[in-house]
């Protein structure tokens, strides 16, 4: 055959092995779920897969070949390749409960573990031959273990043992060009998945520090060291790209192997399989994401699993930046080659403001240090990377990074390998080495090599400033982040070596961890009860007694948008006294029934803040909410509690019964109520509280309150009281009564000032409407209605029109638009 005819034959090859996937161009991966299996027969399901997808294909062969993932073990699904008719058409069928496109995702990325006191996760892989994972001392796997160690490319089974007990890799749904380069099996190619791991189960491995440079030495050691864990890779690629499809079949088959906690460093999505994990008595635990500082950016909130926010540990590495007039500054570096002559000497210091590749073109900074100042409009974390890669690139031999909190970006500087010298400085600081370069002839600097200082003097711990904040976008009526953890300079296992990482994906396996240690001490604790008692059990307070800081610009008093209950103390999560406790259908029906088949659950669409949840928020206070809630002892039998109660501001709170009282042969559980009043009728932010069970001993049960106060939906309100009244509503609405007309009219003296300040708010929206464009032609005219009149002057009236008007478009344009 000549190399025209083996070449013929390789495409036909390549040809027919993606014919299933791209016969139809307009097809793509989509995931159908189907919520609870029928059958406890693996291929029953299966097959019941290919019968449903025929009934709309048309051929089963075809059917069977674009099935990518069948999800048969803890639910029943299945990911294919659909056009987006053959997916709708899916959706219609009563069996189906939801059909989603595929979507990507990413992940979030010793002495941590020192400083809280004290099995499964889905990750970018491992690299087994760490020394975290060394099994000497383990016995045999445990007989109830059903997973296995699918071998792959650099890969085989005896890298498995009796501590990772088995591993499994997703790639299917993964494109081609994330996989270049990328092992096809199980080995963690970004060292994102082994930090992970090792985090959580890694045993003591002695004499380690960052690259084995020096800083952060001491003993390395996860969270649960005698656990064993089981890797699902499903990340792939330097990007840590992370398939929905895959992550789905991950899930399903970590339900059927018998894991015991599924920990899940991944970026924001519904997950429809944690649910089932659940309810079968697995706890999942997943990050809460980096997009910190900014509000409502928090991802993963389920109502069923716990989402960690991270916070910083009581290890810094104060680097000595000195200049020339003999002034001697402080900030961070991960800086360790002292051998260097840049720390040795002075060197020219120059100021490259942004220090983007306009702001270096325009000044030498060959062989100088350069101060870079980026806008604070942009998270440091989205800048360091690209201005170290620009800033050596122009030559220059040192770096001062500006940026509100020098802590969390360090492990970024890992970017200028340890051998140039690159400082974090806060603004402070910065203001204080730009005026010395503004007032110098020719200012220098020298940079010390990074010192470790751990314990007393360091003030932690405090919420990350890239740590996501709540509330939840998609749920306000649940309260997220739950839980906070560390997760800023983690040092952990990375291949070979050891190393620093940062994000709430080093956060999510210290809880992991914690919720694997409760696993141990507590086999018959419900997913619930662990995470009630991490998030009840949690500190508002730092190592020196005061209110736990929110790092960001500026710095703040933390509140449970920024970490939930408080800081995890695995300690006293051990026990908490008073649980909350949820029964998994519980969620199904508070979701008006979407998360399992239409025809087998009983709908009831409540608000969310009535779920058991150890947390409450109410995102829509009007006038009064009455939340219930119960609580089970898991304590001594015999006992007592009485509530403590730290109102919202602007929002009255009682609970019924203040007191529970528990006794031997009594019910273990208790039901109470609580009532929220809004004090003023305004459309306000957000404000936080607490509710707190005391027995007067050991058990303080604490659990976070947000509640944001709205104005009264008078328009709806109106509609509703005004029903059978058409001809009342009709002439008022001939006579320009509106809504502010309506409610003046009809309330009582008491009510007028709530009117007021609705009217208000509704001219400043109807002012805001106003065009501000000079442009005669792009003006509208609007009416802007302000309530009873405050002056009897005409003239007087007239003028404080004029006055808001002024306020808002300027005096220059207030005759050009004022009409009337």
């Amino acid at each position: 055959m000549d190399s025209r005819s083996t070449f013929s034959a390789s495409l036909l090859l390549v040809l027919v092995l993606v014919l299933p996937f791209f016969a139809n161009a307009s097809s793509r991966l989509y995931i159908v779920y189907m919520g609870e299996k029928k059958h406890d027969d693996p291929s029953a399901i299966t097959a019941s897969h290919h019968d449903i997808l025929t009934s709309v294909i048309g051929s089963k062969d075809r059917a069977m070949k674009s099935i990518v993932y069948s999800y048969k073990h803890g639910f029943s699904g299945f990911a294919a390749m659909l056009t987006e008719s053959q997916a709708e058409e899916l959706a219609k069928l009563p069996e189906v409960v939801s059909v989603k496109p595929n979507t990507y995702h990413t992940a979030h990325t010793t002495r941590s573990w020192d400083f809280l006191g004290v099995n499964y996760y889905e990750q970018s892989g491992i690299w087994p031959e760490s020394r975290s994972f060394d099994d000497h001392g383990y016995g045999p796997v445990p007989a109830r273990w059903k997973g296995k160690c699918q071998t792959g490319v650099a890969f085989n089974a005896t890298a498995c043992n009796r501590k990772l007990i088995g591993v499994r890799w997703y790639s299917s749904d993964i494109p081609d060009k994330t996989l270049k380069g990328e092992y096809l099996s199980a080995r963690d190619l970004s060292g994102h998945g082994t930090h992970i791991a090792s985090t959580i189960v890694g045993g003591q491995v002695w004499n380690v520090s960052h690259k084995q440079g020096g800083l952060a030495a001491g003993v390395a050691r996860g969270g649960a060291p005698r656990a064993r864990v089981a890797v699902y890779k499903v990340c792939w690629g330097p990007g840590i790209s992370c398939g929905g499809a895959g992550i789905l079949a991950a899930i399903d088959d970590a339900i059927n192997d018998g894991v015991d906690v599924i920990s899940m460093s991944i970026g924001p999505g519904e997950y429809d399989g944690t649910l089932h994990a659940v309810a079968r008595g697995i706890p999942v635990v997943l990050s809460g994401g980096n997009d910190g500082p900014t509000p409502q950016t928090v991802g993963n909130t389920l109502p069923w699993v716990i989402t960690v926010a991270d916070s910083t540990v009581d290890r810094t590495f104060p680097t000595f930046v000195s200049l020339g007039n003999d002034e001697k500054l402080v900030g961070q570096s991960l800086y360790y080659n002292a051998t260097a002559s840049s720390c040795s000497k002075f060197r020219e210091l120059v100021d490259g403001s942004s220090c983007n590749a306009e702001a270096l073109s325009s000044i030498n900074v060959t062989g100088k240090f350069v101060l870079c100042s980026p806008s604070s409009q942009v998270p440091p974390r989205l800048l360091l990377g690209s201005i170290i890669r620009s800033v050596t690139e122009a030559g220059a031999t040192g770096l001062i990074f500006v940026q509100y909190s020098v802590s969390n970006t360090l492990d970024t500087l890992d970017a200028c390998n340890g051998s140039m010298p690159c400082v974090l400085v806060d603004n402070e600081m910065a203001r204080i080495i730009d005026f010395y370069i503004s007032s110098t002839t020719k200012p220098v600097v020298k940079v010390s090599p990074a010192m470790n200082v751990v314990g007393s003097g360091v003030l932690s711990p405090r919420v990350g400033a890239f740590s996501s904040r709540g509330p939840s976008t998609l749920f306000p009526g649940v309260l997220k982040p739950d839980i906070a953890a560390p997760g800023v300079s983690i040092l952990a296992a990375v291949g070979d070596s050891y190393q620093f990482m940062s994000g709430t994906s080093m956060a999510c396996p210290h809880v992991s961890a914690v919720v694997a240690l409760l696993k141990m001490v507590h086999p018959d604790w419900s997913p619930a009860m662990i995470k009630s008692a991490i998030v009840t059990t949690a500190s508002v307070t730092d190592r020196f007694g005061m209110p736990i800081q929110a790092d960001g610009l500026p710095r703040k008093v933390a509140d449970p948008f920024d970490f939930g209950g408080g800081h995890i103390q695995p300690d006293r999560a051990i026990d908490p006294g008073l649980v909350y406790d949820i029964n998994p259908i519980e969620y199904t029906k508070f979701f008006n029934c979407t998360l399992g088949p239409k025809d087998q659950c009983e709908s009831y669409m409540g608000q969310l803040y009535q779920l058991n949840l150890p947390s409450i928020a109410v995102p829509d206070l009007k006038d009064t909410v009455t939340v219930s809630r119960t609580v089970t002892n898991v304590g001594v039998e015999d006992a007592t509690y009485n509530v403590v109660v730290d109102a919202p501001a602007g929002v009255s709170v009682s609970v019924e019964p203040s007191v529970i009282t528990f006794t031997r042969r009594g019910s273990k559980s208790a039901t109470f109520k609580v009532t929220f009043t809004a004090r003023q009728r305004v459309q306000g932010g957000y404000t936080f509280g607490s509710l707190t069970w005391l027995d007067g001993s050991a058990h303080s049960v604490r659990i976070p309150v947000a509640v944001r106060t709205i104005i009264q939906d008078f328009v709806a309100d109106t509609s509703a009281r005004e029903a059978g009244r058409g001809q009342r509503a009709e002439r008022e609405a001939r006579t320009g009564g509106g809504p502010c007309v309506w409610r003046w009219k009809a309330a009582a003296r008491a009510e007028r000032e709530g009117a007021l300040a609705l009217c208000s708010a509704l001219l400043l929206v109807l002012v805001q409407l106003l065009p501000f464009s000079a442009n005669a032609s792009t003006t509208k005219l609007y009416i802007v209605y302000m309530g009873e009149k405050k002056h009897d002057d005409p003239s007087v009236v007239t003028a404080s029109h004029h006055d808001t008007l002024t306020s808002v478009l300027g005096r220059y344009l207030l005759r050009e638009w004022l009409l009337i």
